[in-house]
């Protein structure tokens, strides 16, 4: 019974990391681990009007500007990737 559940864990843990790519794997580094959280965190500011439009009255600007600096940051939000050591 518990290889049964084992299996159908290991099968739905499969199924939600191809699905989100946020959820993470094993060979998963901190600092992709990072830009994910800060994509999905910019990605949520830009998708609820009423979150852009607080940000745009608090930083005193439009909130097309801030939904520019918002997509600018997703390209590289912790800087770019570190070097990978052979």
């Amino acid at each position: 019974m518990s290889s049964e559940l084992r299996y159908t864990a290991n099968t739905q843990l499969e199924h939600l990391h191809a699905r989100y790519t946020g959820t993470g794997h094993a060979d998963l580094t901190k600092w992709e681990w990072a830009t994910h959280q800060h994509r999905d965190t910019l990605s949520s500011i830009v998708g609820h009007p009423t979150l852009t439009s607080y940000l745009a009255v608090a930083d005193g600007e439009s909130i097309g500007r801030i939904r520019f600096e918002m997509a600018e940051k997703m390209l590289q939000p912790c800087g770019p990737p570190p070097q990978k050591q052979d």
